[in-house]
């Protein structure tokens, strides 16, 4: 069988699933539902599997297959800004390289896992096929996005997960909360949305076409010619407006607001938007975009302070956030950072490495919050909580391992993904000292924000209210099989891409990941080596564990040996705290200067409706009714009474009229009469 021309599958069976539970969704069992849902999904991972096989077993230089199906849009020709005249011709097609196959692994593989999980926390809750439908067409969206062979396609993909996202999110749409969430996520998205449209509309006007093969060899061909050059205007001017629209579905800063809130939808939809799947779309495109942005060296260095600054700006905000799940929100937004930062210092294959391994570790942590939630009948304080660590006990010791995971500490996978970041930060030559500071106090913050959150829910004293404590209870297998599962990722996932100063004590094992994506990335030569020792690296990487270490024992200090210790540095740093605690106010800034004047400027457009246009129509209308009354005045005096006088001329007519018979007898005898008259007058006068 070969997978390798059966692309269009892979998203076509989460399509399916979708279209079945949407139209009789209603009439079937919840059996049946999940069946559909989650059994489409898995036949999706079972080719993705199967591609993947079948594409490493290809030479390097054949790991490309492009399958187009139709021709989607011919729309004739045009000029471009060279003076060539192009056909604008869109077919619809995917694609499958080593980046893509990465991609639909971890996008239905860990989506499989969180369809299965949601079996048993949806279990009791109502709109139950409308919950599967979304996320299967979430499934397709998402899939058909990594897929995309061009630009078009990736971006029917990309408004698919933002619609889904926002259908997610809002889920629980009798509640205004999550009502507002699900519009705050699609209105934000739609801001960075639309300079992904106008990085299109640029791309097509300098390169004639949209599709990946032909942008990326024109790249490649009018840099080797020297027609493109580095710092090239119109390409940074692309890699700008592509990273707008990264930042709003990535959750970037500024553009990063939308992503706390969508902890409105259920739990399991936290899991899939910030783990595997849509926030990681931004960093995808950057690296699918890697010819581009490496020609430009001013949007790189864009790409990496935003993405160090998200990373210490997010991490700062989560060190005080007492709502579990608004936490490892938090996290989503710092570790999206770190990506960021990886793709703005040339480590494309860093960034996507760490994608790769964060997906596991934080959809396992979301959904041990949704099991703990699920487990406390919906409390989500992490204040109301402690003492879990016996009662939940498979909950616990999965959630450790994402922990250990996140913060970084080896052998789990997030080290080595995270330390990849952080040494290519320091050592290549478009990072700085500085953007591997930020991305090392970030890390100590994480260690510190992430314990706190374990020894807040799980150990300690109990501090759950007496029903809420009655009714603890483990979660069903069907959603403790997923946790075991994502755990075992979370541990061995990171030993694919080991750095080369620790493959070289492990009988040389080479840096199989970031090997293996090496044909779909640019390696720009100036981040191919590194100015650093190799003395240098490894003491680097102790300090960055060391700084871990640190935030796991003022996190131990803080709420196990003193948990005094917090409330005294709340009264003495309150103004601190309640910045953070409010999230630096960015909500109620954006409300005041940005809301609020959208919001009065419509309130002055509706004045001018009123008092303009409104008026405008109201006058023809009362122009019209004045008009009728003239009219009416009219008719009455002038019609009417001609009316009526012809009645009276009618009336004082009637004997004449009588005469008039037709008779010739009687106008004889009526002359004769007159003739008699005339006489008789003329004889008495």
């Amino acid at each position: 069988m070969n997978f390798l021309e059966m692309l269009a599958l892979i998203p076509l069976f989460p399509a399916a699933g979708a279209l079945i539970n949407g139209l009789l969704g209603r009439r079937c069992s919840r059996a049946c539902i999940s069946t559909v849902a989650c059994g489409t999904v898995g036949v999706s991972f079972l080719l993705s599997l199967g591609a993947f096989y079948q594409l490493l077993g290809r030479p390097e230089g054949q790991r490309l297959v492009e399958q187009e199906l139709f021709t989607w849009i011919p729309a004739g020709a045009g000029e471009l800004s060279s003076g060539a005249i192009s056909q604008f011709l869109v077919q619809w097609g995917y694609q499958l390289d080593p980046l893509s196959a990465v991609m639909i692994l971890v996008v239905t593989g860990v989506g499989f896992l969180i369809h299965i999980y949601s079996i048993g926390y949806m279990a009791h809750e109502g709109g139950y096929a409308r919950f599967f439908t979304y996320m299967n067409l979430f499934m397709f969206s998402m899939l058909t996005l990594v897929l995309a062979n061009n630009f078009v396609v990736m971006f029917v993909g990309w408004e698919g997960v933002g619609l889904c996202s926002y259908l997610l999110i809002g889920f629980y749409y009798e509640r205004k909360s999550a009502a507002d969430a699900g519009k705050k996520a699609f209105i934000v998205n739609r801001i960075g949305d639309f300079g992904f449209m106008l990085g299109m509309f640029l791309i097509f006007t300098a390169f004639g076409t949209l599709d990946f093969t032909g942008v990326f060899g024109l790249v490649e061909t009018q840099a080797q010619a020297g027609v493109l050059a580095s710092g090239d205007a119109t390409i940074t001017a692309i890699c700008i407006l592509l990273f707008v629209g990264a930042m709003g579905k990535s959750a970037q800063v500024p553009l990063y607001v939308w992503l706390p809130d969508a902890m409105e939808g259920p739990t399991p939809v936290s899991a899939l938007i910030h783990a595997a799947t849509m926030v990681t779309a931004g960093v995808y495109m950057v690296a699918r975009c890697s010819a581009l942005f490496v020609l430009s060296p001013d949007a790189m260095l864009l790409v990496a302070v935003v993405g160090a600054f998200t990373a210490i700006f997010a991490a700062s905000i989560g060190l005080v956030q007492n709502d579990i799940k608004r936490v490892l929100a938090y996290s989503t937004v710092s570790q999206l950072g770190y990506m960021f930062l990886a793709c703005g210092v040339g480590a494309f294959g860093a960034g996507v490495f760490h994608l790769m391994t964060h997906a596991f570790f934080k959809a396992l942590l979301f959904l041990g919050a949704g099991s703990v939630i699920h487990a406390l009948s919906g409390e989500q304080d992490m204040r109301r909580m402690g003492g879990l660590r016996t009662r939940i006990p498979a909950t616990f010791w999965t959630m450790m391992v994402g922990t250990v995971a996140i913060a970084g500490f080896p052998p789990l996978a997030g080290f080595f993904s995270k330390d990849e970041i952080l040494w290519r930060a320091f050592s290549s030559s478009q990072g700085h000292v500085l953007l591997w500071a930020v991305g090392v106090l970030a890390a100590g913050m994480t260690s510190f924000y992430m314990f706190r959150m374990i020894f807040l829910t799980f150990l300690g004293k109990s501090r759950m209210s007496r029903e809420v404590d009655s009714h603890v209870h483990e979660s069903p297998k069907v959603m403790t099989v997923p946790l075991g599962l994502l755990a075992v990722g979370a541990v061995v996932s990171g030993w694919v891409g080991i750095p080369h100063l620790i493959g070289q004590y492990l009988h040389h094992l080479p840096q199989y990941f970031e090997h293996f994506l090496s044909p779909a990335l640019a390696h720009p030569a100036a981040v191919e080596g590194g100015h650093a020792s190799e003395g240098l690296e490894w003491g680097l990487m102790a300090l960055s564990v060391a700084i871990a270490l640190l935030g796991l024992w003022l996190a131990r200090r803080f709420y196990l040996t003193h948990p005094a210790l917090p409330e005294h540095l709340v009264s003495r740093f309150k103004h601190t705290y309640t910045t953070l605690l409010n999230k630096y106010w960015v909500d109620e800034v954006y409300d005041l200067l940005i809301v609020n004047r959208t919001k009065d400027l419509a309130n002055r457009l509706a004045g001018f409706d009123n008092r303009v246009v409104d008026g405008a129509v109201n006058g023809s209308a009362w122009l019209t009714r004045l008009t009728a009354s003239v009219s009416g005045f009219f008719d009455y005096w002038i019609v009417d009474l001609a009316v009526r006088r012809s009645d009276l001329i009618y009336y004082l007519s009637f004997p004449l009229r009588r005469i008039q018979t037709g008779v010739i007898q009687t106008y004889a005898a009526l002359t004769i009469g007159g003739i008699l008259v005339i006489v008789g007058y003329f004889i008495l006068t």
